[in-house]
């Protein structure tokens, strides 16, 4: 779809699902002037609700109405008529907009803001027919929000775009409310992986693209957030031209050795942006360009499987990402969640900011004033976006001051830090915060104590700041002084006490008495000063010459002074926006300081460690634990986890993990994987001691899930996703695999376990750890030189199995699947019938085993499953059947007899 007014574009269905009903496409002769207007506006738009400003009020028509009152469940009603139908109608207050704004955002629709752009007064004195002009100043998309009502403070709000060239594939994003911007080289095949680390609100592609089917597949969740633009919007050249003339460069060499195809993506974001911002851009950042390889290549599966930053269920609470951010400021809490999306395969990269997290545990008094600080922080990136964009009001140029006077505060905390010099990154950081002193108290000079959040409502710069202002201000606010003194002149003058001088917005100031004393105004020398000017049944009202040029002075100083506290807006924009790089750089800087303060705090805290990520292939973990789960049972039980080493060497690279199901396999598993993603985002780990070799790809097989949509059963996902490991995994690769095979029959699916072991022991070649319950795949261990088996630990005592959650060298012989399905509450006959069964079938031939347990059903299992319901209390003594069958014995009885006791038991069953 697009935003402008270009031809449509012809696209598969799912990417128009976000387009707005479709308006009348013809202006009757017969249409008023405002309803020309309007469908002239609307047909600009087409594929967006066209929020019309009417007064106090954002109002929408026929289909916009129907649809927008269905999604805010609002008051649909009818104004005037169009062809000789009702016209729906429904409408919200322009003060309260942007609640029902994010409301249709989240469903799907784009909206297109038209306001009035000139005063009515004067459309009035152009005649009595002539309109208001108005224009849309913006159209609001998912990807384009910069108001902090519409936005999750922690959380980055990402518009990308994609391109194809004959070079290859191009991915761009930004976020419009903090002007980052990121261009990176993808694959086809990697799009998914960068899709899913992204989490773009909106995704923007050329159609030739979306005409693609095997490419169209490729974007799976994404789909209901594509938007669809012409193919010339995504030309290379022009792209370059477009950031070459953004950033005011000459070329692009200094920001990175960029393809077409990333050219083109960002260009085609920038045109965006201009088409949805009616040709406003906001400041951003020079692009950066993430090049292959500089961070951990996550799958969509494995961030799921390992709940990075959501759950399963998409809940943010038991995430990686709720456990271990201790931020308190929202450009951290974004800064932090960046590193976790993309953990850093540059050892020196990942060993500045473990630096940095170093000295902030050492320095335990500056971590705690500099947190201190940091919780005053507002969000200048933000701020400052919308100052840029015109979209910034008195309250955003308060954040920055506020946020400049913790900088200037923090420089000298970081000043004062310690007896030796900080790390190399603390030290960039200092600098980064600046010397804004002039800009502060020019902002502190200028801002009023209370503040509006509209430049338009005024009363926001400070007494004493303007004399002008001052002087207007006066006579605006002592209106009521000046009119309270005239009024007691005029009720001498007139001799009447009950005189008072009121306001409406009909007549104005007017002087008001009662009947019984209008004669007194109406004669004599009062007659020379009151002018009658309307009989009411219960007053009579007047006007004075001096009355009504006072009225006027009031009227002129109100407007004058809100024009004046405009100018002194826009300046103090200017003067902002002129240091914009350095309030940016200010503020990242502040980000940076409270992920890593908040990293130490985390250490400390749950007495993690400084880990050693180097160049090697080692994985040496001792004492490791699982972060989210070892901080749930803190909060909890109080319980302590149970820590376990694992050591990956070069030379035992491959674990084969046997044990009980409830032993702890899939906990292990995962609480690896997780300590590598701490690890590479230069965090302390949950582990006695640490070492790991980079590791550039982390693939997690755990769990089962279905993707019925495309069609997929559980196992289906099992091997799409191991297939996807097998065929990409490298020797610097990390993989955790659980239970592959389990989803299909016993012997298939030990044939694929044993074929996946010895694939990636001999062909993949990377530190896996794999989990099974098929005990037979141990012998792999004599013929895989780098393979070792392992198990958990449990201990038998008194016919019960205590499960010790300990990993040790060895196989286990049994997985105790009865045990934990007694556990699980299954019926005690359902128990020792699978108890009588597990130990047929382990004592021989299964086939054969099978076939006799078929033939030797319990004769009674189903009469006593009858009769549990109604037994809700344990027996106190032997049954009836019970009784019978102990008084007979069999050696006295004749064949007709014992099949007259079988017919007697029988009965006393029913």
């Amino acid at each position: 779809m697009t935003v402008s007014d270009s031809e449509p574009v012809a696209v598969p269905d799912t990417t128009l699902a976000n387009s707005a009903p479709s308006e009348p496409s013809s202006v009757p002769a017969s249409s008023t002037p405002m309803m020309v207007q309007y469908l002239e506006i609307k047909q600009a738009h087409p594929n967006c609700l066209l929020f019309y400003r009417m007064g106090d009020f954002y109002e929408l028509f026929f289909d916009d109405a129907v649809a927008a009152a269905a999604t805010l469940d609002i008051t649909l009603t009818r104004r005037g008529q169009h062809n000789g139908e009702d016209i729906p109608m429904c409408g919200v207050p322009v003060h309260s907009h942007e609640n029902y704004l994010l409301r249709l955002i989240r469903h799907g629709h784009r909206v297109a803001i038209c306001e009035q752009m000139e005063d009515p007064a004067e459309a009035k004195k152009r005649g009595g027919k002539s309109v208001v002009k108005r224009a849309v100043v913006r159209v609001v998309t998912p990807g384009t929000l910069t108001e902090d009502s519409l936005l999750d403070a922690r959380s980055n709000n990402f518009l990308s775009a994609l391109a194809e060239t004959a070079g290859g594939v191009g991915l761009a994003w930004l976020d419009l409310s903090t002007g980052e911007m990121t261009l990176q080289p993808v694959t086809r095949e990697a799009l998914p992986a960068a899709l899913q680390r992204l989490d773009p609100q909106e995704l923007v592609l050329p159609e030739r693209l979306v005409q693609q089917p095997d490419l169209f597949e490729l974007f799976g969740e994404w789909k209901s957030r594509l938007t669809v633009q012409l193919n010339s919007r995504f030309d290379s050249e022009n792209g370059r031209k477009r950031l070459l003339d953004l950033f005011g460069v000459g070329t692009l060499d200094a920001f990175g050795n960029f393809s077409r195809a990333e050219i083109a993506a960002a260009g085609a974001l920038v045109d965006y942006v201009e088409l949805t911002q009616k040709g406003r851009v906001p400041r951003l950042n020079p692009p950066r360009q993430m090049a292959q390889g500089s961070v951990m290549e996550i799958d969509a599966a494995t961030r799921r499987n390992l709940e990075l930053t959501r759950t399963l269920t998409g809940e943010r609470k038991g995430s990686l990402l709720a456990a271990i951010d201790r931020t308190v400021t929202g450009p951290g809490a974004r800064l932090l969640a960046g590193w976790l999306a993309a953990p850093s395969t540059n050892p020196g990269e990942i060993g500045g900011r473990l630096d940095m997290v170093e000295f902030c545990v050492a320095e335990d008094r500056t971590r705690t004033e500099a947190r201190a600080l940091l919780r005053q922080c507002p969000d200048m990136e933000r701020s400052l976006s919308r100052l840029t964009l015109g979209r910034g009001g008195p309250r955003d140029l308060a954040c920055i001051r506020d946020g400049l006077v913790r900088a200037a505060e923090m420089r000298r905390v970081l000043a004062n830090a310690g007896t030796t010099p900080g790390p190399a990154g603390i030290k960039k950081a200092t600098t980064a915060l600046g010397e804004h002193s002039a800009l502060i108290d020019q902002l502190m000079r200028a801002l009023a104590p209370e503040l509006p959040l509209l430049s338009r409502d005024g009363g926001f710069i400070a007494a004493g700041y303007a004399l002008q202002l001052d002087d207007l201000v006066t006579l605006r606010d002592e209106s009521r002084r000046l009119i309270a003194a005239m009024q007691a002149r005029y009720a001498d003058l007139a001799g009447v006490s009950g005189l008072k001088i009121r306001h409406n917005n009909v007549l104005g100031y007017y002087i008001e008495v009662t009947p019984t004393h209008a004669d007194k105004l109406m004669t004599g020398k009062a007659a020379e000063t009151f002018i009658h000017r309307q009989t009411l049944a219960s007053a009579v009202r007047f006007t004075t010459v001096e009355l009504n040029e006072l009225e006027r002075r009031i009227a002129e100083a109100a407007d004058k002074a809100l024009a004046v506290e405009l100018t002194l807006f826009d300046e103090l924009v200017t003067d902002v926006t002129a240091r914009a790089d350095a309030i940016c750089e200010a503020s990242q800087a502040l980000a940076l300081l409270d992920v890593v303060t908040g990293l130490a705090e985390l250490a400390e805290e749950r007495r993690y460690c400084r880990p050693v990520v180097d160049d090697s292939l080692e994985f040496d973990i001792r004492a490791g634990r699982h972060p989210v789960v070892e901080a749930v049972l803190a909060a909890s039980e109080g319980a302590r986890f149970v820590a376990n080493d694992s050591n990956l060497a070069p030379d035992d690279r491959l674990w084969l993990l046997t044990g009980p199901n409830m032993a702890g396999k899939s906990t292990f598993l995962r609480q690896n994987a997780l300590i590598a993603v701490m690890a590479q985002i230069g965090s302390f780990v949950p582990a006695d001691h640490c070492r790991i070799g980079v590791v550039d790809r982390l693939f997690s097989r755990v769990g089962a899930a279905d993707d019925l949509a495309r069609g997929r059963s559980t196992f289906m996902v099992e091997m799409v996703e191991t297939a996807a490991i097998l065929n990409q995994a490298g020797p610097r690769a990390l993989v955790i695999l659980d239970e592959i095979g389990r989803g299909t029959a016993t012997f298939d699916g030990l044939s694929i376990a044993w074929a996946c072991v010895e694939h990636l022991h001999e062909a993949t070649r990377c530190r896996a750890l794999f989990a099974t319950h098929y005990h037979e795949l141990t012998a792999l261990a004599a013929k895989l030189p780098r393979l070792s088996c392992h198990t958990m630990r449990i201990k038998e005592w008194r016919g019960e199995v205590v499960f010790l959650h300990e990993v040790a060298a060895g196989s286990a012989d049994r997985s105790y699947g009865i045990h934990v399905a007694r556990l699980a509450g299954l019926p005690e006959a359902v128990i020792a019938r699978a108890e009588q069964v597990l130990e047929i079938l382990e004592k021989g031939d299964q086939a054969g085993s099978v076939a006799r347990l078929a033939d030797d059903l319990p004769l009674f299992s189903v009469a006593l499953r009858r009769k549990e319901p109604e037994a809700a209390a344990a027996p106190t003594g032997p049954s009836a059947v019970e009784q019978a069958l102990a008084a007979i014995n069999p050696d006295d009885l004749t064949p007709k007899a014992a099949l007259e006791e079988l017919y007697r038991l029988r009965g006393l069953l029913s």
